[in-house]
């Protein structure tokens, strides 16, 4: 079977770089989506992932992510993290080292520090000047903070610009946000989370 590294949106692009690399040399495909995803949530140009993205309505950044191994269908998440700028690696661990699929905020935080993750102020300059704007109503909400990156087998988003506090969309839901196995992958659609919430299958199938 011959390897493909997909993600979605423009931003993607660039994190189909280091996945594809991983796989040329014979690594892991969790290894690949990993890597990959960590180059948007590390990149505060992208306003909708990690670090640099919009923050909740109390100007915190928190953020979701997702992974699912094909392979045994296990999966590990983690939402309403902060302070952690490849939220995608923690969820790994997640799945990986704990009998758990999914952390939420502060428990999030104490196992990634527990793990050796670094911590860092997740709102930049310019996030933080369009929760003010937004604070005090000179603007709305953002248009573009809908725009979470899914590499097939994983899947990181800052949520909603200004979203309530604790707020999680479908991004680390399985099923919702992504789902995988070795012969098929569900591919996300991107809209506001709570539209996918109960539908009855919102993905595309791609048959590997």
């Amino acid at each position: 079977m011959s390897e493909i590294v997909v993600s979605t949106w423009a931003f993607g692009e660039r994190a189909n770089v280091p996945g594809w690399e991983i796989l040329k040399t014979g690594g892991s495909a969790l290894d690949a989506v990993v890597a990959g995803v960590s180059v948007a949530e590390k990149d505060p140009e992208v306003k909708s992932v990690g670090y640099g993205g919009y923050p909740n309505a109390d100007g915190e950044v928190e953020v979701d992510a997702a992974v699912m191994d094909g392979r045994n269908l296990g999966y590990g998440s983690v939402v309403a993290l902060k302070n952690i700028d490849v939220p995608t690696a923690v969820a790994r661990d997640v799945m990986e080292k704990t009998d758990h699929v999914m952390l939420a905020g502060e428990g999030a935080l104490a196992f990634g520090r527990s793990q050796g993750y670094s911590e860092r102020e997740m709102l930049t300059d310019g996030s933080r000047k369009a929760w003010e704007e937004w604070k005090a109503g000179r603007s709305g909400r953002p248009t573009d903070s809908h725009d979470t990156i899914g590499l097939v087998a994983a899947c990181t988003t800052s949520g909603l610009g200004f979203k309530m506090k604790g707020r999680v969309g479908e991004s680390p839901l399985i099923r919702s946000g992504l789902y995988a196995t070795t012969r098929w992958v569900l591919l996300q659609p991107r809209v506001v989370g709570r539209r996918l919430h109960g539908c009855a299958d919102p993905f595309s199938l791609w048959n590997l």
